[in-house]
């Protein structure tokens, strides 16, 4: 990326020059007090298995969403009404009468909630900057997580440090996952020092070793430098977990004026950005650039579920869309 590159990462777009906007715009800092507000709104959402028609978790014939695991507890005698699939055809053909496999579904099922909050997410040109969308996206989640009676825990990165939080059960649990979110969004400033963002591939390197398998994983991100080891290490995740990519863009991603000035704002500090200089837009271009087409190719390789969010619109309507559920 160009020269301007290290500025660029530390400030949203799109904000007019006169417009006076505050540190604590949530628009710009979420906090843990909006973030635990969310409660209510996720219950428009589901994912547990059987998922609405509509929904971004739904595949063509069955739901995406495996669900809980199972737990063998008996062989016994096929009754009337019993499901066909469920015969141990070896044991019936041992015994001569048909007997079926009877498992019992696990009580809970651990959730891991990945969240990027790198300097690349600290950028919006409508309504949100990205981390904040993503902030959003991870709480309504982890509340509807909760709510279910699952486990929740997560990983949430910047580009200097990186929280792992076990999946655990209870408010407990939930309050740990949402003051990491809020603490590495707060981290985020146009004054934060310049250093080398951390590696996507870095983290998912730790999603593997948490989620070992049967947990649902949440990734929440711009996916900003991915690369072909990105789509190998979601492969392998995927392989024994049900993966969930929410990718978060920005309208900015597609088009900039090509004339004129633009402004940037942190909610504390502006700069304005001249359109005419070409190499200032490729790099305002470049560094919000939709990975979308990216990750849809991911989703028929790997199988895995996609939901795309915007910063221009409010999150949870957003979300409860994609997930084919009803705003309550």
């Amino acid at each position: 990326m160009g020269k301007h590159r290290a500025a660029l990462s530390r400030m949203g777009l799109g904000a007019p020059a006169s417009e006076k906007t505050s540190a604590t715009d949530p628009r710009i800092h979420v906090s843990l007090s909006h973030l635990r507000g969310l409660a209510p709104a996720a219950r428009a959402i589901s994912f547990l298995p059987r998922q609405p028609a509509t929904s971004a978790l739904q595949g063509r014939h069955r739901s995406r969403i495996r669900g809980r695991g199972l737990d063998f507890e008996e062989l016994r005698d096929y009754l009337p009404g019993d499901d066909v699939r469920a015969i141990d055809w070896k044991v019936t053909a041992r015994a001569g009468k048909p007997y079926v496999r009877v498992y019992s579904e696990e009580r809970d099922r651990p959730t891991l909630i990945v969240v990027d909050q790198r300097m690349s997410m600290f950028f919006g040109s409508v309504r949100n900057t990205k981390a904040v969308t993503a902030a959003e996206c991870a709480a309504i989640a982890a509340h509807r997580v909760t709510a279910q009676g699952d486990r929740v825990g997560g990983i949430v990165f910047g580009d200097q440090d990186m929280v792992e939080l076990r999946p655990g059960r209870g408010q407990a649990a939930l309050t740990r996952m949402l003051t990491a979110v809020a603490t590495a969004n707060a981290r985020l400033s146009a004054t934060a020092p310049t250093v080398t963002p951390m590696a996507l591939n870095d983290v998912l390197k730790s999603v593997r070793k948490l989620a070992t398998r049967d947990h649902l994983v949440i990734l929440i991100s711009d996916f900003d430098a991915a690369d072909a080891a990105t789509e190998r290490h979601l492969g392998t995740i995927a392989q024994h977990n049900d993966l969930v990519l929410a990718v978060v863009r920005d309208p900015a991603s597609a088009q900039l004026p090509e004339a004129g000035t633009i402004t940037g704002t942190d909610g504390a500090k502006q700069a304005e950005l001249n359109m005419s200089d070409a190499q200032m837009r490729s790099d305002v271009l470049a560094l919000s650039a939709d990975r979308l087409a990216q990750v849809r190719t991911w989703q028929n390789r790997i199988g895995l579920s996609v939901l795309s969010l915007s910063t221009a619109e409010e999150t949870l309507p957003q979300v409860v869309q994609a997930l084919g559920g009803v705003r309550r």
